[in-house]
């Protein structure tokens, strides 16, 4: 299919709206466009993908099986165009605006204290932050959508820069309900009779861990959940007698109240740095050297 005969966004936006708001005429007074409109814009999706998308049954307008795949894929072909705009909108704002982004763990445990403090320090800058996994950051850092990154692991690129802020562990925690609780070195070995829940495969965390395990001979644990949440899994062990491996840094305030237990491992400390990172063609951004200076005088208050 040739790139003329794509449907165009308007399309999709009005399937979208006729599936949300029910009918045509609303989707029309949503667009500000006559029903006819609506109309002949849904059939031109019919006639791009060469299928019926909507089919009416009782006096309603429904989506058919291939409609329903459609559907899908409009709801993510707008949003990325929101996303896109937002970017773009970004990219024309003045240059005392930081676009910052961090993993998710460095975002919920060390940034909102970093953002307070660089606040009250420097009160003529603004920071837009965001979270996500490394790809999509390295990603935007190479795009130029983002200024400056924390994160877990350094990536691999040759227009990024990275620089060492702090050094990091990955830590096998228990809660108060587990066997291990107060337990002495760990053989390797009892690893495998664990019941683990571990971060989900795309998180730096668990990169980190898998390619340490693989390094020692360890290739698959014994894993029962894999939560898209450290402040969850956390909370579940604090409850259950699952186990896991998280960074120092998430752990730290749990570990001094008492709350979860560092079962220490014989043989084994899996160490590694969280990075600063950004470009070679944004070396001259006042802000981010001003973010950077900040992470340099201070430590955040977890660690």
């Amino acid at each position: 299919m040739e790139y003329k005969n794509l449907p165009d966004v308007r399309s999709l936006a009005t399937l979208k709206a006729v599936v949300e708001l029910g009918g045509v005429e609303e989707a029309g007074k949503k667009l500000h466009v006559g029903q006819p409109a609506v109309t002949k814009r849904l059939r031109a999706l019919d006639k791009c993908y060469g299928q019926t998308l909507m089919q009416r049954k009782s006096r309603r307008l429904e989506l058919t099986e291939a409609g329903e795949y459609v559907y899908a894929f409009a709801q993510l072909v707008l949003n990325h165009q929101l996303t896109l705009l937002d970017n773009l909108q970004i990219l024309q704002k003045a240059r005392d605006r930081l676009r910052l982004e961090a993993t998710t763990d460095i975002g919920d445990h060390m940034l909102p204290d970093l953002l307070l403090r660089f606040s009250e320090s420097y009160p003529e800058y603004r920071v837009d932050s965001r979270m996500g996994y490394t790809r999509r950051i390295q990603t935007h850092l190479a795009t130029g959508l983002c200024d400056l990154a924390l994160l877990e692991q350094a990536p691999d690129h040759p227009d990024i820069l990275v620089q060492k802020w702090l050094d990091d562990e990955l830590l096998l925690v228990c809660g108060p309900k587990h066997a291990l609780w107060h337990s002495g070195l760990l053989p390797l070995d009892a690893l495998h009779g664990l019941k683990f829940v571990l971060r989900e495969p795309r998180s730096s965390m668990r990169a980190t861990l898998d390619m340490a395990l693989d390094a020692i001979g360890i290739h698959q644990l014994p894993i029962v959940m894999e939560v898209g949440s450290t402040d969850a899994i956390i909370e579940m062990l604090q409850h259950g007698k699952h186990v896991s491996i998280l960074p120092r840094f998430t752990v730290e305030d749990g570990l001094a109240s008492g709350a979860i237990y560092h079962v220490k491992m014989q043989g084994l400390r899996i160490k590694r740095t969280i990075w600063i990172a950004r470009t070679r063609s944004n070396l001259d951004n006042r802000v981010a050297e001003a973010f950077i200076q900040l992470l340099r005088s201070t430590q955040p208050a977890s660690l």
